[in-house]
């Protein structure tokens, strides 16, 4: 029995010891193989590249580094983003998203609303608050609260975006040589409301800026694009659409249905933001908006410039994820919407597989070149047009 009570005692060691061992060593696997670069360098950048990409003012709409238990503030050698890398690319601004919800078997044809949810697991085994296990509000308020711990922590490195005032005194350090990067919070997916519209006062106080309507799967907002029957707008959607307007807030149309996209429209006259997305015509993919569509959503908000397309860096939208596959993307969307109108939306640790990681920016920078796009186009694609759209939303 004694034997018996030392092999029992041992048996639960060693399942302590590999539960400790998954709990540290699992979640950064699983975003390694998630959140791969197909690197295929050393991927060219002449000297003229090189000089005008330190000039440029470099925004990135879309970036779910958030989800991740990774410090931004140190340099990964997995995954796509954290401020070493960032400032390394050059970048001024980045958009942080706050997935709170993930449906097993995602795709991006049909997905239910009642699926099983990925993101519940990997809260779990990233040992977040037990308050986010259970609630979708819970989760991206803690998301927030991880980057406002960063930018605390980072030195001066890292600061957090909510007025138009904190992004041009952003712009102005960055102008005297600081090297320091704006991030602003985003919502993918507003069923983080949790069907309730005083959450959006929770949000905003956490500092959430960018609202997207939806993710994959329908929610009380209405369709997603990788919903079921491409429904419009409900009740809570429109109350919920006409709240982001008044408060200055951005909203995005990613992963909206297309009917959401024409109601959307049709009931506001704001610039609107397609965050992260291909185009149609370049790669024909139901991930990516008709065109005729992206045209009518840039066009939106005319007399504050129009919205903005976030072109992505990943294959599924792009069928390639190299510096000059997705150049080549920036190109067509030029020709298709206006080079007023498109910017950039990487999807970076999105579950993603990119060409390039945020600290190899200037090798777009060089394919654009490549591809004919002038110095002041790449400027307006590469930031430009990003700050206006947050100058004309932003209080």
């Amino acid at each position: 029995m004694r034997v018996f009570g030392k092999f029992l005692g041992r048996l639960l060691l060693l399942a302590v010891v590999l539960f400790a061992a998954f709990l540290a060593f699992g979640p950064g696997y699983v975003e390694s193989q998630r959140n791969a670069v197909n690197w295929q360098g050393p991927y060219p950048v002449s000297d003229d590249a090189a000089a005008l990409h330190e000039s440029l003012t470099i925004g990135d709409w879309h970036a779910d580094s958030l989800l991740w238990n990774r410090d931004l503030n140190r340099e990964s050698s997995f995954g796509h983003v954290d401020v070493p890398r960032l400032l390394t690319g050059n970048v001024a601004v980045q958009v942080f998203t706050a997935v709170t919800k993930s449906p097993a078997g995602q795709n991006y044809h049909e997905n239910t609303a009642d699926a099983r949810d990925n993101i519940t697991t990997l809260a779990m085994a990233q040992l977040w608050p037990t308050r986010t296990w259970n609630s979708l509000a819970e989760r991206a308020l803690y998301q927030a609260e991880r980057l406002h711990g960063f930018a605390d922590a980072s030195d001066g490195a890292l600061r957090v975006i909510t007025t138009e005032a904190d992004l041009d005194a952003l712009l102005s350090a960055r102008s005297q040589g600081v090297q320091v990067v704006g991030g602003l919070l985003g919502i993918e997916g507003a069923h983080a409301l949790e069907g309730d519209i005083a959450n959006l006062d929770r949000m905003e106080d956490a500092g959430y800026r960018v609202i997207g309507s939806h993710h994959f799967f329908d929610n009380a907002l209405g369709g997603s694009l990788h919903g079921v029957g491409d429904q419009g707008l409900t009740e809570f959607g429109q109350e919920v659409v006409a709240e982001v307007v008044a408060r200055g807030m951005v909203l995005d149309l990613a992963h909206s249905s297309e009917q959401v996209a024409r109601e959307v429209i049709a009931a506001t006259d704001i610039p609107l933001i397609v965050s992260h997305t291909g185009l149609r015509s370049a790669c024909d993919a139901h991930r990516n908006f008709p065109d005729d569509l992206m045209r009518a959503i840039v066009a939106n908000g005319a007399d504050q410039g129009g919205g903005v397309i976030g072109i992505g860096f990943w294959a599924d939208v792009t069928c390639d994820d190299s510096p000059d596959g997705v150049a080549r993307v920036i190109m067509a969307a030029v020709e298709a919407v206006g080079v007023d109108h498109v910017s950039l939306g990487s999807d970076y640790d999105g579950s993603v597989s990119v060409g390039f990681a945020s600290s190899e920016l200037s090798a777009l920078t060089d394919a654009l070149l490549r591809a004919g796009a002038t110095d002041d186009q790449v400027r307006a694609v590469m930031g430009e047009n990003m700050l206006r759209v947050l100058r004309a939303r932003l209080n």
